[in-house]
C-alpha cells in the first residue's frame, strides 16, 4: 500500500477577482465580499467556482507499507506561496506515484489544483500521464473518474451517484472518529484575514487524517484488511498522533473518547 490521503484549504482569489470584476482599488476583504455577492446572485450561494479558490494549505497522510512509513504533515511552510505549495504536492506525486485518496477530490480538490496549477505554471508530468509515455497509465491514471490511482471516497462509496453524496464530517463521526471538532472550511477565510495560517494548516491535517481513517475502513469492507490488520493500522496512527503537535494529540483524545 502506497497511499497519500490529502485535503486542501482555500480562500478567495482576490487578485483574480479584481481582474475579472474590475475591482481595482478595493481591499482584499471588500473584493472577497463582492465576489461572494456576485456568486450568490449567479447561482444562489456564495461558494466560489473552483478557478477562484486560492490554495493556502495542502495537508497529507502518507502510508507506505512496503517501506513501513507513516507520516502526517502540511506541505511547504507558513510563508509558502500558492505556487510553491502546489508544486510541492505534484513533485511528491512525481516522485512516489502514490494512490491519491480524497473525500470529494474529484468534485473540488483536484479541479482546484488543476486550475491553480495552470494559473501558477506548475509542472506535473506524472500526474497528467495517461499512457503516452508510460503504458501503465493508459488504463489506470489519476485523471479518469473510474481509475484507482485517485480514489475519491465520497464518489466511490456513493456509487458515483451525486444524490447519495455525504459530508466527510458526518461519515467520520458515524465511524467513531473526531470529524471536524468544531472547525469547518467556511471559517478559513476569516482565519486567514486574522493571520492564523498555522490554525488553518492544523485543521487541514485533521481533515486529511479523517479521510485516511475512512479509507482504512473502506479497505476493510473490501477485504483488503482484516480485524487484526485494521487494529494494527489504527495503533500506528495513534502512536504517531501521541507524539505529535498539540492539535494531533487533541484529535487522538477526541478519537479515544468517541470510541
Amino acid at each position: 500500500m502506497n497511499v497519500l490521503a490529502f485535503d486542501i484549504e482555500t480562500i478567495p482569489d482576490v487578485d483574480g477577482g479584481r481582474k475579472l470584476y474590475d475591482l481595482e482599488g478595493l481591499s482584499g476583504k471588500d473584493v472577497a465580499t463582492a465576489m461572494f455577492n456576485i456568486r450568490r446572485e449567479k447561482v444562489g450561494h456564495e461558494f466560489l467556482a473552483t478557478h477562484l479558490q486560492k490554495v493556502v494549505a495542502i495537508s497529507a497522510v502518507y502510508r507506505n507499507t512496503h517501506k513501513d512509513q507513516f507520516s502526517i504533515w502540511t506541505l511547504g511552510k507558513e510563508t509558502s506561496d500558492e505556487k510553491e505549495i502546489i508544486q510541492n504536492f505534484f513533485d511528491g506525486v512525481d516522485k512516489h506515484t502514490p494512490t491519491l485518496v480524497t473525500w470529494n477530490g474529484s468534485g473540488f480538490d483536484l479541479p482546484v489544483l488543476h486550475y491553480r496549477g495552470l494559473i501558477n505554471k506548475v509542472q506535473a508530468s506524472r500526474y497528467w500521464e495517461t499512457g503516452e509515455d508510460d503504458s501503465n497509465f493508459k488504463w489506470n491514471n489519476y485523471i479518469s473518474r473510474f481509475h484507482s490511482r485517485h480514489t475519491d471516497l465520497m464518489d466511490v462509496v456513493a456509487g458515483f451517484n451525486n444524490r447519495a453524496f455525504a459530508p466527510l464530517d458526518e461519515i467520520a463521526v458515524l465511524l467513531g472518529f473526531p470529524g471536524k471538532m468544531g472547525m469547518s472550511g467556511s471559517k478559513v477565510w476569516d482565519q486567514y484575514q486574522a493571520g492564523e495560517i498555522k490554525q488553518i494548516r492544523d485543521y487541514c491535517e485533521t481533515d486529511a487524517i479523517n479521510t485516511y481513517l475512512v479509507y482504512l475502513h473502506w479497505q476493510y469492507v473490501k477485504g483488503n484488511l482484516n480485524d487484526a490488520s485494521l487494529k494494527q493500522e489504527h495503533e500506528l496512527i495513534k502512536q504517531t498522533l501521541r507524539k505529535g503537535a498539540p492539535h494531533l494529540v487533541e484529535f487522538l483524545e477526541h478519537w479515544e473518547k468517541a470510541s
